[in-house]
């Protein structure tokens, strides 16, 4: 790649660590829909999403937990039985077409969470202990099988549920998305198949966004204006992975 797409790269990653990190999340779906307008093809964009999303799930688990919103009580039952799914669902080798088709579906769900950004609930109730392990379950596999850490999932539906506030919601799926990123690492790596050297490269841009986001998103970033740009994005990527062949 030449010196100034491999610039415009970074810089996009960066971009795209800030913006999730900012909302408790870690970027995978903005990994992915970056690295697929560039043209990269699966076997780079699944594990390279995955590395990233656990350097920023890192740093935004730590910047959410230190600002006072985590709360382990609602964590442990979504994340139980959402590790070994993630690790199943990494160690599963689509076909390409269908890995392409997937992969689109999550892009746009993503868009579509972020131009209907939730807003804050008056009241909250604790999840039924059976719907929190099948939920948690259910998003661990498609977090391991698509690259992502299921942030994007569980994040509204904690909201629509009405089972977190906002920023605690935002919290939960940080640590939610660290710990299934690394399982669904685990898992690809398991099957064989190699993790490419060349995400090397991106890690930096990932960290400096991700460390600048959560820090300032764990204290009240409004961020709204550019999650709709964001998810403009995602609906291209997303568009272009599910009619192109």
């Amino acid at each position: 790649m030449e010196t100034p797409h491999l610039l415009l790269l970074c810089l996009a990653i960066a971009v795209v660590a800030f913006l999730y990190s900012s909302v408790g999340h870690a970027g995978a779906s903005g990994y992915i829909a970056v690295l697929t307008l560039f043209g990269f093809s699966a076997s780079v964009i699944k594990p390279s999403a995955l590395v990233l999303n656990i350097l920023v799930a890192i740093l935004a688990t730590f910047q959410f937990w230190r600002a006072g919103y985590f709360s382990w009580k609602l964590f442990w039952p979504f994340g139980l039985l959402s590790i070994p799914a993630a690790f199943l669902g990494g160690y599963l080798h689509l076909p390409l077409s269908l890995f392409k088709l997937l992969l689109g579906v999550v892009l746009l769900f993503s868009a579509l969470r972020l131009f209907l950004k939730p807003g804050e609930v008056a009241e909250v109730s604790s999840p039924g202990l059976g719907s929190a392990l099948s939920v948690g379950a259910g998003i661990g596999f498609l977090s391991g099988l698509t690259g992502t850490g299921g942030g994007i999932f569980l994040t509204p539906l904690l909201l629509f549920c009405r089972w977190a506030r906002l920023r605690q919601a935002a919290a939960v799926s940080a640590l939610f998305i660290l710990v299934n990123s690394i399982a669904g690492l685990i898992g690809y790596i398991g099957s064989g198949r190699p993790v490419p050297s060349f995400v090397l490269t991106l890690v930096p841009a990932a960290v400096g966004g991700g460390m600048l986001g959560s820090y300032l998103g764990s204290r009240k970033l409004p961020v709204h204006a550019v999650q709709i740009l964001l998810a403009c994005v995602l609906v291209i990527a997303g568009i272009k992975l599910i009619f192109t062949r």
